[in-house]
């Protein structure tokens, strides 16, 4: 009888419970019997931590693969570095090394006081060689960041010979010289004295002074801010 009585009890409240799911009423919720509520409170619950559980894993995956990605390209950074880090030493006395150079270089340019002196030097190489000079045209100065530039248009007449040595004592005066653009052709078609006409822009370089190098951040800075 008393497990008769149980089983009574069980089934009138499994009937009970189910009757509260029935005929619901989808747009009046909050008239819905308490068990309904709670199932459906429950439900979005577990719906929205499912989400945010979900979207949480996304984010972290995503910033796992980006990571990964990333992996080879910082270890070859570290060992770049660490290789830095190991001849910091070595590394020091070449950048000294360079400056050095670069230092011996710069005085091989003459400065703005000097620039008569070596177009001078230039043109007593052609004379000394027998050359005539038909054109010795210094053009306009170009400046760059740290040097100016002059560009000087050549036309000299001479033998063959003469002409070459010409070039050779250009290249190995004591400051830098370049011959650019050449042309050699004979003077004359009928010309039988064997003389050439070499055309050339003998370009030659100067440092700028303290000055000119302060013009030139200025107006680099200008021409930035206008950008």
């Amino acid at each position: 009888m008393a497990k008769a009585s149980t089983n009574f009890e069980l089934s009138t409240y499994v009937e009970h419970a189910t009757g509260q799911f029935r005929n619901l009423n989808p747009n009046e919720p909050g008239q819905w019997p308490i068990l309904p509520k709670t199932a459906a409170w429950l439900g979005a619950a577990a719906l929205t931590v499912a989400g945010g559980w979900f979207l949480l894993l996304s984010t972290a995956t995503e910033e796992l693969d980006t990571s990964r990605l990333q992996e080879p390209r910082l270890k070859e950074d570290y060992r770049g570095r660490l290789a830095q880090a190991v001849n910091l030493s070595e590394l020091r006395k070449q950048k000294l090394l360079v400056q050095e150079y670069v230092t011996q270089l710069e005085k091989q340019l003459p400065g703005k006081a000097e620039m008569d002196a070596l177009l001078s030097d230039i043109n007593q190489a052609g004379l000394g060689r027998g050359l005539q000079f038909e054109l010795f045209r210094p053009g306009q100065v170009q400046v760059k960041d740290y040097y100016a530039e002059l560009p000087i248009a050549i036309r000299v007449t001479g033998r063959f010979h003469d002409v070459g040595s010409f070039a050779a004592d250009v290249a190995n005066l004591s400051r830098i010289v370049t011959l650019q653009n050449l042309a050699i052709t004979p003077l004359g078609v009928r010309d039988n004295s064997g003389l050439l006409v070499m055309e050339a822009t003998a370009r030659t370089y100067r440092y700028l002074d303290a000055t000119e190098v302060s013009e030139q951040k200025k107006a680099a800075g200008a021409a930035g801010a206008k950008k």
